[in-house]
């Protein structure tokens, strides 16, 4: 499978375990707090693949900034958490940086 497909997949599952951590409340729900570690180990299962053939600073950059930009949409939308104009600058940055970091990568 593709490099690419593994780095989606990791950053499919941080977002999950952080979403599921968010509902944990900081752990007085084990059960949302254990699937949040399951998500978060699985994560690094898939985060390995990608990094043996992309480079480290790459996947890195992109599984972090990815996870930024979609943990964010997910607080404004899901716990109603209210962000400024200069953050919204910031993510979109971020969002810039991941996308230009993937566009001038070898595929």
């Amino acid at each position: 499978m593709s490099a690419w497909f593994f780095l989606a997949g990791a950053i499919a599952l941080e977002v999950l375990g952080t979403f599921l951590l968010k509902l944990s409340n900081g752990f007085e729900d084990w059960r949302w707090g254990t699937l949040s570690i399951f998500c978060y180990s699985a994560c690094f299962w898939f985060l390995a693949p990608a990094m043996k053939v992309l480079p480290v600073g790459i996947v890195y950059a992109i599984w972090a900034g990815v996870g930024i930009v979609t943990a964010s949409i997910i607080g404004i939308f899901a716990f109603d958490e209210k962000l400024g104009a200069l953050q919204y600058g910031f993510i979109v940055l971020i969002l810039i940086g991941a996308v230009g970091l993937n566009l001038t990568t070898q595929h």
